[in-house]
């Protein structure tokens, strides 16, 4: 079925084509299309994101003369049937725009060059129908009888302070293309997002703000988290619900990990009980409505009280977080935050007899790395509109880059010694912990965003006496 400039007529028979639609009879078709109370204009002053957007496409547009530029929000995606996952669009898209949860399925930004070196921006999309056209009331994916009101042009024109048109006046855009087809367009809007503006900024503070404050909802449902078969569901449920409230969503699938599960690095299933006695460990982040996640891990003791071996093995991870933090400063790669997080794992598991060979032969680069066994993953990653962000950047520029104020990166080290590693004591196995913060990089060196949660095994026993 078409979704513009249907005829009453075409729209009334091509609803019998499922069992989910019954046909619109004649008394419907006459009259829907009156006695409807005139729009308001929409003309609001600019959004605080929109300056940050504008500079940050001048910036894109200085690298590519010349050229057309194409960055699409994407489309729906199918989950079954006729129905579809909630839509967000990509990063890029969003970072360029400022148009953040409320963006329009479908929409296309597009950089026309000019007679100069720079270029025209204009968003494209799908408008409100008239109320007159069959698209407002027959179709289920567009219509607004069925999802609600849909922006004017006009509106965010004025919104995001950019030109916009509608879809259908482009005429040269596939609409399968993706902005990741073009390496160097994909790569070049990755590095524009891996120093932070001050908009960014601060949507990270408050995106960890209200994360802090769901992970305080969880500590405080531990009693009813324990009783549910499920319990680990209740932990994502509970979080989510912070999410939905206070946020647009989660930033990432919850891991709420408990006991052996821990070990599990990306435990997303998130099924089993929560017993007193084991460890829990929550990695999660709440994305605000302006698309910046948090990312933060917190390990706790189901019961309230760390055993000698857990309080051991989490004060060990939290002494790599903090000689992590302590190496981070303007000029030193970024590398050399993980390097000094693993100086002090292979120093301990050497110290606990865990490894066939000392420390400074586990850190050797070639012929070490024993040591991985136990943390195998990185200990840090940018963060920002997405939770792994700038990651088509160029490793030289990321991973061998240098660290500069302005830059927002988690430090999250961990130990994990699964529930079937012989390699390891009875009493290690099962026990996983992971601690993660996210960190400002600043002139004067890091600032730890997420320094208010507790960190030390004291904080987390007190946390837990507190809130329970």
């Amino acid at each position: 079925m078409s979704t513009t400039g249907n005829t009453s007529t075409e729209a009334a028979t091509s609803t019998t084509s499922t069992n989910r639609r019954q046909p619109y009879g004649q008394g419907f078709l006459d009259t829907i299309s009156s006695g409807w109370a005139q729009r308001p204009a929409h003309a609001s002053p600019p959004r605080e994101q929109a300056p940050f957007a504008a500079a940050r496409r001048e910036s894109l547009s200085r690298m590519f003369p010349g050229q057309r530029l194409i960055v699409p929000a994407g489309e729906l995606k199918q989950r079954s049937n006729d129905t579809d996952y909630p839509f967000r669009a990509h990063s890029a898209f969003s970072h360029l725009t400022g148009w953040a949860r409320d963006a329009e399925p479908g929409a296309v930004l597009v950089f026309e060059p000019t007679g100069e070196r720079g270029h025209e921006a204009t968003l494209y999309f799908r408008e409100r129908a008239d109320r007159t056209t069959a698209e407002f009331y027959s179709d289920a994916s567009i219509g607004e009888f069925w999802i609600g009101p849909r922006p004017a042009l006009e509106g965010v024109a004025s919104d995001l302070a950019i030109a916009t048109a509608h879809i259908d006046e482009i005429e040269y855009f596939d609409a399968d293309l993706v902005v990741d087809e073009d390496s160097t367009l994909t790569r070049a809007v990755s590095e524009l997002r891996l120093v932070k503006d001050e908009y960014e900024v601060a949507q990270l503070r408050l995106a960890v703000d209200v994360t802090a404050r769901g992970f305080d909802d969880i500590v405080s449902n531990i009693p009813a988290i324990i009783a549910h078969a499920r319990g680990e569901r209740v932990v994502e449920g509970v979080f989510h619900t912070r999410a939905r409230s206070d946020g647009n969503t989660v930033g990432y699938d919850t891991i709420a990990a408990s006991g052996p599960h821990a070990c599990y690095l990306h435990w997303t299933r998130n099924d089993g009980a929560v017993m007193p006695g084991d460890l829990m460990l929550v990695d999660a982040g709440v994305e605000v409505d302006s698309l910046y996640t948090a990312d933060i891990t917190r390990t706790f003791p189901v019961n309230g009280t760390f055993t000698d071996v857990q309080r051991k093995v989490y004060e060990a991870v939290r002494e790599a977080a903090d000689f992590a933090f302590a190496s981070a400063r303007p000029g030193v790669t970024f590398r050399s935050v993980h390097d000094a997080a693993m100086t002090v794992i292979a120093a301990r598991v050497a110290e606990w007899g865990l490894l066939p060979v000392t420390a400074e032969e586990a850190l050797e680069p070639d012929s070490g790395g024993h040591h991985r066994r136990y943390m195998v993953h990185g200990t840090s990653h940018h963060l920002g509109i997405d939770v792994h962000d700038c990651a088509q950047a160029r490793r030289d520029l990321y991973y061998d880059g240098v660290l500069e104020p302005g830059m927002v990166f988690t430090i999250e080290p961990g130990l994990y010694f699964q529930i079937d590693d012989v390699t390891v004591p009875e009493e290690y196995r099962g026990i996983g912990v992971r601690i993660e913060d996210d960190i400002l990089m600043t002139v004067d060196g890091p600032v730890n965003l997420s320094a208010a949660m507790p960190r030390t095994a004291d904080e987390i026993e007190a946390w837990i006496a507190r809130l329970t």
